[in-house]
């Protein structure tokens, strides 16, 4: 019995992408277009997952290097929130196993705000270690974000299970007695660093739409703080709330 072409596709539908050449060998010679459609179709998503599969392996360059090192725990850091005029800067600290092999996982700020949501579940569930911590606006205000954000990052460092051998940092140099390398666009050619990106900006992104609610008049739900057009006529409206970086918007009030 020939199967209806609807059922084909539930087939192909219900079918796992690493599975889909087999099952594409079985309807290649069936001369309806509509089923060749479905056949085209899968073949594409096929090479982009192959691509995904690249992408993330070669995402795991730096990580690779430590283990043959003979490094054990390989933790990633990153912070979000350095140029906002508004609230912390959030830094995150993550430690992933070997096998890590969850697609998408890229720069924070090149994945829509629902995949990140989607993301930081399955990094949370999958992760050996992850610390998360904040520095307010009187931290940063008192000695400099830059400062801020590594006092930030030498706390994640302290609140994880274990102390990491290794360390791997966007752009950014720690006082640390514990062996690391900076690289430039870690978030995206770090596996380690791109998830504690994720991390970060969803930890930082919910915090300010809980700000939102207390100080509406800003949009934090909308601009995270930062000095968008309309954020920065309601401060020359309104004046600053508790939560703004006095050393930020000084020349607005």
């Amino acid at each position: 019995m020939i199967k209806s072409v609807n059922d084909i596709k539930e087939e192909f539908k219900n079918t796992p992408l690493n599975n889909i050449s087999k099952l594409i060998e079985v309807y290649t010679n069936d001369s309806r277009k509509s089923v060749q459609n479905i056949i085209y179709n899968y073949k594409n998503k096929i090479i982009k997952y192959e691509q995904e599969l690249l992408r993330i392996e070669n995402m795991k360059k730096y990580e690779k290097k430590a283990y043959l090192e003979g490094r054990k725990i390989i933790a990633g850091i990153d912070e979000v929130g350095r140029g906002p005029f508004a609230g912390p800067v959030v830094t995150a600290c993550v430690v992933l196993p070997q096998d890590f092999n969850v697609l998408g996982i890229n720069d924070s700020k090149k994945i829509s705000e629902q995949k990140r949501k989607e993301l930081f579940i399955k990094i949370k569930e999958n992760a050996l270690d992850i610390s998360i911590n904040m520095e307010d606006y009187d931290i940063i205000d008192s000695i400099n974000i830059l400062e801020a954000t590594k006092k930030s990052m030498l706390k994640n460092i302290e609140d994880l299970k274990k102390r990491p051998d290794y360390l791997i940092l966007d752009a950014i140099n720690l006082d640390i007695d514990i062996p690391y390398i900076s690289i430039p666009k870690a978030d995206e050619n770090s596996i380690s660093v791109a998830a504690a990106s994720i991390i970060a900006k969803v930890t930082r992104d919910e915090y300010m739409k809980e700000m939102h609610q207390n100080y509406p008049q800003y949009k934090f739900n909308i601009n995270k703080g930062y000095g968008t057009k309309e954020h920065i006529e309601a401060i020359k409206m309104y004046g600053p709330c508790p939560i703004h970086r006095k050393t930020f918007i000084k020349k607005y009030i």
